[in-house]
């Protein structure tokens, strides 16, 4: 098991309990996302190397980080780094943007998605589905 694998298989714990204690702004961003909604497959709190993101949809290699009040310049730049060292491109929304623009978020997010598609054209991309999660 190489470095990276184990680094997630120790956030799965991690990752059940953020499951279990989402956010008002995830929950909500959650209820659109869910079951392909959004023409693509995403899954919630995922471990990505060394970093559990929000929403992932594993196909597309895109992630979704929604920040609240205690994130930082500094440490989200670390934080994105890392997980775009890792294949994805991560986008990110503020707690307060989706509770009030929930619409133009979803927006943002399908532009990505369509970015997605044309960037990593990949077999299971196609139908919005992929394995998993």
């Amino acid at each position: 098991m190489g470095c990276t694998a184990l680094a997630e298989k120790r956030l799965t714990g991690t990752a059940r309990k953020l499951r279990r204690e989402m956010t008002d702004a995830e929950r909500v961003l959650w209820s659109h996302l869910r079951g392909g909604q959004m023409v693509a497959r995403f899954t919630r709190q995922f471990p990505v190397g060394g970093y559990v993101v929000d929403f992932a949809c594993r196909s597309l290699r895109l992630a979704i980080e929604c920040d609240g009040g205690q994130h930082s310049v500094e440490v989200d730049a670390r934080r994105t780094a890392g997980i775009e060292a890792h294949g994805y491109r991560v986008i990110r929304f503020w707690n307060h943007e989706i509770m009030s623009n929930t619409d133009g978020v979803l927006e943002a997010i399908a532009r990505e998605i369509e970015i997605a598609r044309t960037t990593n054209p990949s077999p299971r991309a196609g139908g919005g589905r992929e394995g998993g999660g």
